[in-house]
């Protein structure tokens, strides 16, 4: 058997899908449990049952006996739960509006802990216990690893008294509940400083439920605190939080882990062997995933689609619309078609709210109930997130967050980058098909993110970029392989093609994913046992980009970026841009309503600024770029490969055509004229800047500096890069024309991002600045520049054009001049 065992305070077997579980704690070391009350009854001495739990006691019983006695909670734990892994899970069940700046809301999660009870003599502590670093029980490193995983006590209270057989230890916890401790509060330090909170006042915290269920037990508690500047209704200078603390106890036997690749995308739980044979620590990470396990494994062996034991159920939130429930539903169970692949039939199903009569225990915030909680909210976001047991990667629970305003963000990007080819999105007020559609997929993303998956940003890189443009093809196989990338409207069809679809769907990613996590493999007795099978599904897919997983957040691959479509991202940003400049003459129109102000067209307008800005990061990407291909050793290539010279090349023409020349179209003056009285030079400018800033940007050079050195004259050298650049930023010198305000200030920012490179010498703040080449390159850029200025000014004839070069000459002399 593969017996890894996790520590703190208690290792357990993880690895094997055990039954048991073992303490660190010696024979002699471990909490006597065998309580009795015989012997004379001394002062300090526990009290009798009767006087603690009296006749005044509200009881609720369960996994152990909750007891309500007056404004005290008492537990009453049974010795055979001693030492037992249970999950404490802290959520903020009830919130003030704005709190957090509206992304902390009805049923946040602020933590999630295993935790055991141990009895200590005369009292009872409840301790944090952590399962990330691992040995075997009878390894000698053991007691080190022991050691040094020392478990902290979260809370600790003298048992009160005994029950009739001493089998139950009876403990005070009204002090778990209304103190202040950090790891179960949903007040965090950095609110407290944001709303210059005081303390907490125990007169107004209190304890409002307590129930025990079967296997787990839900208490509710009032928390309240001083606070010179509240979020909302600031007369009370108060802050007040109905918490929910959910104490479950977590199963014996354990679900076999899978242990994690990252050529295929999952959330994972990282853990530290110390008996390893590398000569280290080995560590690895295993996958976060439900407990599926077929009803008939020999059907199931057969190939035969099987029923889970366990099914996951989501139930929507009593507060969602009636007419946005089938759209919510759908995109919950869209998930079987992808569980199907992997051998599961109805592994996934959604449930309207029970009603009282149907499921009168029924609570959003009962870590027994997998809920879409629909959160009246300005914020316009959505979430997935999920409750799982660490020793195992297994989801307990998890509570879907659909912000309500996030209707607001769909309505005006479908507007944005739809409305130029299709009427549906010409309104503000968009057909219920549409959005009910786009809503769906949220869900079906997020629902994503709670099965496992994380974003796939690399998905869409797989389709040829016009392949977006048929009807045929995205109706068939959506705008990605992936629900889990960033892919929300199809921006790159174009007025003149019919039928397309515009909205992300589900893709054979999705499917192969799910399949890989979660299929049963009846025949692996552990973890490692499956990696033969797992290793080989990922290479019959080697070589086909629909199935490579890329996260996209170190921006550096241009396949892997957020919101981008298609393979070839500078042409999809042409068809983006030449939407977006047919939407603008028409956002008036399709914004107004008889008699309101303008606030929607300025809304829209500004968010269609933002996504200008994305189309031209999409393509600074590319500019020493690096393709990323996610292997393992027994892989044919490489992993990194930098972006072709052509492509890059071109990305820099799009970026002086797109980018750097005055985008007038963004400058419609009846757009303007209804929603600000001044700004649209400066916003050019912010525009302008912050992509030379990016293209212009360390990390950037330094990639192709290192492209250069490895790949010669294939490479796109910096060099070239900036000499093409600097061609385009300063056209009119080159061409001897007069330069606008636009132009003005973006060729200032040119020689300023320069000069703070070459600053570093003086101000010596940047070490690996100054230790690179970079600080030479924009020397001798500004030199060149100089030149070139002092050669041409005098042939055009406008005198502020005349004075504009002078005050960069100027610039260039002070940066330049090195004390």
């Amino acid at each position: 058997m593969f017996k890894k065992i996790s520590l703190l305070l208690g290792l357990i077997l993880i690895l094997s899908g055990c039954k048991s579980q073992n303490s660190i704690f010696t024979k002699k070391d471990k909490a006597d449990h065998s309580i009795t009350s015989t012997g004379k009854k001394k002062k300090g001495d526990t009290k009798s049952y009767s006087e603690v739990i009296t006749s005044d006691a509200k009881t609720d019983d369960g996994l152990f006996k909750v007891h309500r006695v007056g404004e005290k909670l008492y537990f009453e734990i049974p010795s055979n739960l001693m030492e037992k892994d249970m999950l404490l899970v802290s959520r903020i069940a009830k919130v003030p509006s704005g709190y957090g700046g509206g992304y902390i809301n009805a049923g946040s999660k602020v933590n999630e802990q295993v935790v055991r009870w141990f009895r200590r003599g005369a009292n009872v502590d409840m301790k944090v216990i952590s399962f990330e670093n691992q040995s075997e029980q009878d390894s000698p490193i053991y007691q080190s690893v022991a050691a040094n995983n020392f478990s902290p006590i979260l809370f600790s209270s003298k048992i009160e008294a005994f029950n009739a057989d001493s089998t139950n230890v009876v403990i005070d916890v009204t002090g778990l509940f209304d103190s202040e401790i950090a790891a179960i509060n949903g007040m965090s330090a950095s609110m407290k400083k944001r709303y210059k909170v005081k303390k907490l006042d125990q007169n107004r915290s209190f304890i409002e439920s307590a129930h025990a269920y079967p296997e787990n037990i839900e208490v509710k508690h009032v928390m309240t605190y001083e606070a010179e500047e509240p979020p909302e209704r600031d007369q009370a200078g108060t802050i007040s939080l109905l918490m929910n603390q959910s104490m479950i106890l977590l199963p014996e036997k354990l679900m076999q882990p899978r242990l994690a690749d990252d050529r295929v995308g999952w959330f994972s739980v990282r853990k530290y062997d110390y008996d390893s044979e590398q000569l280290k620590s080995d560590d690895y990470e295993i996958i976060r995933r439900w407990r599926l396990e077929p009803k008939d494994v020999e059907a199931y062996k057969r190939g035969e689609l099987v029923e889970p034991i366990k099914p996951i159920v989501y139930y929507l939130d009593p507060a969602t619309p009636l007419k946005w429930r089938p759209y919510f539903k759908k995109g919950i169970e869209d998930w079987n078609v992808a569980f199907e692949k992997a051998g599961f039939k109805n592994a996934i199903i959604a449930k309207d709210p029970p009603t009282k009569e149907e499921d009168p225990e029924f609570s959003p915030e009962d870590v027994r109930y997998s809920v879409v909680r629909y959160v009246a909210s300005t914020t316009r976001n959505a979430t997935g997130p999920s409750v799982i047991d660490p020793r195992t990667g297994e989801i307990i629970e998890s509570d879907i967050i659909w912000y309500h305003n996030h209707l607001r963000s769909y309505r005006n990007r479908f507007m944005i980058e739809a409305g130029a080819q299709n009427p549906d999105a010409r309104t503000l007020d968009t057909p219920e098909k549409e959005i009910g559609e786009m809503m769906r997929m949220v869900i079906a993303h997020e629902v994503g993110h709670a099965l496992g998956l994380p974003h796939n940003m690399k998905a869409s890189s797989a389709y040829p970029t016009d392949s977006l443009r048929s009807a045929n093809f995205t109706q068939k196989y959506g705008l990605t392989p992936s629900i889990m990338d960033y892919a929300r409207v199809n921006y790159v069809a174009q007025p003149e093609d019919k039928n397309v679809r515009y909205i992300r769907m589900m893709g054979p990613y999705d499917l192969y994913a799910i399949n890989w996590g979660y299929r049963f493999l009846p025949e692996a007795v552990d973890p490692k046992s499956e990696k033969k099978t797992l290793d080989a599904w990922i290479l019959e897919k080697e070589g086909d980009p629909i199935y490579e997983f890329g996260g996209g957040y170190d921006g550096i691959d241009p396949q892997s970026q957020r919101e981008s479509l298609g393979k070839d991202q500078i042409k999809a940003s042409e068809y983006g841009l030449a939407n977006l400049q047919k939407v603008v003459p028409n956002l008036i129109e399709w914004t107004s309503k008889d008699g309101y102000n303008y606030n929607d067209l300025q809304e829209v307008y500004t968010e269609l600024i933002g996504l200008w800005r994305g189309y031209i990061n999409h393509v600074i990407t590319n500019v020493g770029g690096v393709y990323e291909t996610k292997k393992t050793s027994n892989q044919e290539g490489t992993v990194y490969t930098a972006v072709p010279k052509s492509i890059q090349k071109n990305a820099v023409n799009f970026l002086n055509n797109n980018a750097f020349n005055t985008p007038d179209w963004l400058l419609n003056e009846s757009i303007l004229d209804r929603i600000e009285a001044s700004g649209a030079i400066e916003r050019i400018q912010k525009l302008q800047t912050g992509a030379l800033k990016s293209l212009l940007g360390e990390e950037r050079i330094k990639r192709m500096i290192t492209n250069e050195e490895q790949n010669g004259s294939d490479a796109y050298s910096v060099l070239e890069m900036i000499k093409d650049l600097r061609k385009g930023v300063f056209s009119e010198l080159y061409k001897n024309k007069k330069v606008d305000a636009y132009r003005r200030n973006l060729q200032r920012s040119y020689v300023d991002i320069a000069s703070a490179y070459i600053a570093n010498v003086r101000t010596q703040d940047n070490e690996s600045i100054l230790k690179s080449d970079i600080i030479a390159l924009m020397r001798g850029d500004l030199q060149s520049l100089r030149y070139d200025i002092n050669s041409r000014r005098s042939r055009v004839n406008d005198q502020l054009t005349t004075y504009h070069w002078k005050d960069l000459i100027a610039r260039i002399d002070t940066a330049l001049r090195v004390e």
